[in-house]
């Protein structure tokens, strides 16, 4: 049998394509996601998921003339076939290949790049805004999932559009929730009702001609008041319908015909509309629909067995979880809060053992924050555990409500540093600067992985707020560090001194300082390597040591320069008035793409042999 997708060249084919074509057409592009996706990695089963409801988008909304935005993003891999990409796909996350989520540089398709959850429909209803305000024409299609609508932003937008009656279409694709036959039916068959176009003419001519006279509007008031009535025991959409927002559904996400018939009906609507779409994740692909959460996000893996190629180690947050149930064992105090990330965190086995005290607030950062210090305020210990880069959403909690209050807090921040294939919008390296401004709060960072155990075994116990940032997967083994023996706030490690050039170096990037400083000693340059655990507070005496003893300085961090350690460092230093030679080593003013994590640290300076040239020239100056 011909693939289908050997003869595609554009989505203009998809409009003229019969729907017994587009269903065979569906199986060839599950096909061809799973075989590449099996030799890149990526997010593979939302993607499975929502095969039928990107053809049937494409067949019904015109790409050259309407808009569609993706939520996340992360399941546009379709969408990135069907508009010009599919020749390209086994580039896909890998460096200077095409991107895992939406860039606009890569398409003309791409109308606005997502990389983090609940920002669709507030991006969709600004250009369906400014369409009006321009006076044009399109359709503007906000697809967004089931978990990023309980984000606080999403929630915003919707309150937005349904006030102000904006025309825009919402696609809720659910792949969660599980909904009775029945009741599916006959939420179905109202909806067939109430978009019916003859339906709504005949309504707005009724009230019309009734709201002419006080009888009429009578009549009309309380013909409404049984109608919504009726709407809220039997239609399971009167939360958006209350909103302000029609909403019809829910539909088969995998029925291309009902799908299409909805979506064009709805496309005639003047007014704001929801879609409740039901979709499975990993449709299609018998491994990813039993363990949906196991293909979500994941690396190359093996399509006849499911199995993923390289099998991993210990990781960071692996060690993260295990300390947590340990000390939560001891300790009935600590509670541990996540934003739907109770796997890629660590902390699945914790949930398990202590149901009580364990915290999934879904994609909500902030309440995350908040809800911590309100914890915190009565005695508890909460962890947070939360990805480097969505922390980010959370800015004004951790200064508002943890910081300003003291409150003892603890951030485990996973993915700190460059997380590789998902890019710019994933890479966690603004931590460091986004954290370091705000008063009361420390920072540490463990250079191994049994160091991550003391230190999160000393956080907890803290009476202020603190932040252990650690990176994505495990440590070299080919670099023997071992854990810091113990912690005093504020007090660097000398790993060894050797001489008067000092490295000073924190988290991951110690195991980096360690390989130069090998390569460096077979070159007969000597150093002295410190291993900066406190990034705020920085050890203050030993600085001024190695200024007084006149100390040559390299710093290196995964993290952007910009208000960085090695700036409060090298501020620092100039502060005491002594002519001492300092190098900052960090990402410079600027978005780090995707791509593998030893390549980008190389592109960006920040692998060992840059470590050793910079040494040298500082050994020049």
């Amino acid at each position: 049998m011909v693939n289908m997708l050997d003869k595609y060249n554009s989505h203009r084919q998809i409009r003229n394509m019969s729907f017994e074509e587009m269903d065979l057409f569906a199986k060839d592009i599950r096909k061809f996601l799973i075989e590449n996706v099996s030799k890149t990695g990526g997010h593979l089963a939302s993607n499975l998921g929502v095969v039928e409801l990107t053809l049937s988008l494409y067949k019904v909304f015109d790409l050259d003339r309407d808009k569609v935005i993706w939520d996340v993003g992360h399941q546009a891999y379709v969408h990135k076939i069907l508009t010009g990409r599919k020749d390209e796909f086994s580039t896909l996350r890998q460096y200077k290949g095409i991107s895992g989520f939406p860039k606009k540089n890569e398409s003309i398709y791409d109308f606005f790049e997502t990389g983090h959850s609940s920002t669709s429909i507030s991006a969709a209803l600004g250009m369906a805004r400014a369409r009006d305000l321009n006076k044009k024409r399109y359709n503007v299609v906000s697809v967004i999932g089931d978990g990023a609508l309980t984000g606080g932003m999403a929630l915003e937008a919707l309150n937005d559009v349904g006030f102000k009656k904006t025309k825009i279409i919402i696609i809720l694709n659910d792949n969660q929730m599980s909904i009775s036959q029945n009741v599916g039916g006959l939420s179905t068959y109202l909806s067939k009702i109430r978009i019916d176009p003859n339906y709504n003419k005949l309504k707005n001519e009724f009230n019309t001609t009734m709201e002419k006279t006080s009888l009429g509007k009578g009549v009309v008031t309380s013909i409404n008041k049984i109608k919504g009535s009726i709407k809220q025991f039997i239609v399971p959409g009167m939360l958006f319908e209350d909103m302000g927002i029609k909403y019809l559904g829910p539909i088969d996400g995998h029925d291309i015909r009902e799908l299409s018939r909805v979506m064009s009906m709805a496309k005639d609507l003047e007014e704001p509309v929801i879609i409740h779409v039901i979709t499975k994740k990993g449709k299609g692909y018998d491994f990813a629909e039993k363990n949906p959460n196991k293909f979500h996000g994941i690396g190359p893996f093996n399509c006849g067995s499911g199995e993923i190629c390289s099998a991993s180690g210990n990781s960071y947050s692996k060690v993260f979880g295990e300390e947590m149930v340990n000390l939560a064992k001891e300790d009935k105090s600590i509670v541990a809060i996540t934003a739907a990330m109770p796997d890629g965190t660590g902390l699945k086995e914790f949930s398990k053992m202590f149901p009580d005290r364990f915290f999934d607030v879904g994609i909500a950062e902030q309440h995350a924050v908040t809800l911590a210090a309100g914890m915190a305020s009565e005695g508890l210990k909460p962890v947070f555990a939360v990805y480097s880069t969505f922390l980010q959403r959370a800015f004004d909690q951790v200064l508002h409500d943890v910081c300003i209050q003291k409150l003892p807090v603890v951030f485990a921040i996973d993915r700190a540093g460059i997380v590789g294939e998902d890019g710019e919008t994933h890479q966690g390296i603004f931590d460091i600067s986004y954290l370091s401004c705000i008063p009361n709060m420390t920072i540490m960072a463990p250079k191994c992985l049994d160091e991550l155990r003391i230190m999160i075994r000393w956080a907890v116990n803290q009476k202020f707020p603190v932040a252990i940032r650690y990176p994505r997967g495990g440590e070299d083994k080919d670099i023997e560090l071992k854990p810091l023996e113990s912690i005093v706030k504020g007090k660097w490690e000398i790993l060894n001194s050797q001489g008067n050039i000092a490295i000073i170096a924190s988290g991951k990037m110690v195991e980096h300082a360690k390989k130069a400083q090998d390569k460096l000693n077979s070159m007969e340059i000597k150093t002295t390597l410190i291993n900066a655990s406190f990034i705020k507070p920085i050890d203050i005496k030993l600085l001024e040591s190695l200024a007084e003893n006149g100390y040559k300085i390299l710093t290196i961090e995964d993290n952007i320069l910009i208000g960085g350690l090695g700036y409060n460092i090298l501020s620092y230093i100039n502060s005491l008035g002594k002519d001492i030679k300092v190098i900052n080593m960090g990402f410079k003013d600027e978005f780090i793409p995707h791509g593998d994590v030893d390549i980008l640290y190389r592109e960006f300076n920040l692998d060992a042999e840059s470590i050793v040239q910079n040494v040298i020239k500082l050994n020049n100056l």
